[in-house]
């Protein structure tokens, strides 16, 4: 367990012992909660996982499922909990279950489980990874690092090869060249090394997205059940706050037509990419409210207050971590406490240009 994965265990295991959770819940706990996920699939034993927090297994989804209910919340549609958001604050409390991006373990794993146990679910659809024109550059960074003991990568600094033989330089290089690729270069020249980097390796793009996306006909069958909502992703999966306004824009409405071609509805719901402070603003939102859809959900922690029914296009989200899959943080985090304390860890720490623990409690997510 690494450093960071400690500094959180030890966290949520003081909220959970002192009951500070439990203190703060009449004031920080709000009235719903969206729960954020990926994948959906058996626990891998690989040493080299750097995007091991998207992946929760199903018996930790079943799990969490449970101890959402047992905490006296419902779990109901978006479209529901939209409504119930702007009527106000009622005595009743509810949360909305979220997957990003459209795998297919979705469909395989997820849903199974989801039906049997009739708990209604929403799942954000990139198109173009559906239509296997876009990259899941992540995964495939991921496997090409996991291949190789050296991985050419000038751009980032490196006079040659960025070594990556053990698992500690594998995280190094996969952090390093993450950075580079989302703080340091635009969305579109991001993409043009990925696929060098895919080519230089020879990893197909479009076979991995085949490998791990849901087709059409998957999607369809989902959408079928009244159970399932399917929201928007965007088309290529750009952070849309990294894009000039009509490139953000292009990419939400060629994610939206896709979906309403293949569908035959426009989507209602949208998911920002990442979904982070510097890959999302307030310009996104309006474009958003601009073209119609109901709401919108970030990456940004939180569970939802009365100050979100003013603006249903910067929702927060709980992020069901796969490197903390105990059902003793889904109760800490209905509390609502990990996040006002989150954030007053950030304002504290800010003045002082340093991070603290309870930063940690909340990783960046792609």
């Amino acid at each position: 367990m690494g450093i960071r994965q400690k500094a959180v265990t030890r966290a949520f295991s003081v909220l959970k012992g002192t009951g500070l959770g439990r203190v703060l819940a009449p004031i920080t706990q709000g009235c719903g909660a969206v729960f954020m996920m990926h994948h959906v699939r058996p626990a891998r034993s690989d040493a080299f996982q750097p995007n091991q927090h998207l992946e929760i297994t199903p018996e930790f989804l079943r799990l969490a499922v449970e101890r959402i209910r047992a905490n006296g919340y419902e779990i109901v549609a978006l479209d529901e909990a939209v409504d119930l958001l702007k009527s106000g604050y009622g005595s009743d409390r509810y949360a909305v279950l979220t997957f990003d991006d459209g795998y297919k373990d979705n469909l395989e794993i997820a849903y199974p489980i989801l039906k049997e146990m009739q708990a209604p679910f929403t799942v954000f659809v990139t198109s173009g990874l559906v239509d296997r024109s876009s990259e899941l550059w992540w995964l495939a960074l991921e496997r090409i690092i996991s291949e190789n003991d050296e991985v050419q990568f000038t751009q980032a600094g490196e006079p040659s090869g960025i070594s990556c033989r053990t698992v500690d330089e594998k995280n190094a290089c996969f952090n390093k060249i993450v950075d580079h690729l989302t703080l340091e270069l635009g969305e579109l020249d991001q993409r043009k090394i990925i696929r060098a980097l895919a080519q230089n390796y020879s990893l197909d793009l479009e076979a991995l997205a085949d490998e791990m996306v849901m087709n059409w006909d998957q999607i369809r069958e989902l959408a079928s059940d009244p159970l399932v909502t399917i929201g928007a992703h965007t088309h290529d999966h750009f952070a849309m706050a990294r894009l000039e306004t009509s490139g953000a824009r292009a990419d939400v409405l060629t994610g939206m037509e896709r979906l309403e071609k293949e569908l035959g509805r426009r989507p209602k719901h949208f998911a920002y990419p990442y979904g982070k402070s510097h890959a999302v603003s307030m310009r996104d939102a309006d474009i958003l409210r601009d073209i119609g859809f109901a709401s919108s959900v970030t990456t940004l922690p939180g569970v939802l207050q009365s100050v979100n029914a003013r603006d249903p296009m910067m929702l927060p989200r709980v992020s069901l971590n796969g490197k903390f899959q105990d059902p003793a943080v889904v109760d800490q985090y209905l509390t609502g406490a990990p996040f006002a304390l989150y954030r007053a860890a950030r304002w504290a720490a800010s003045g002082f240009g340093i991070k603290s623990g309870f930063s940690r409690l909340f990783p960046s997510t792609r």
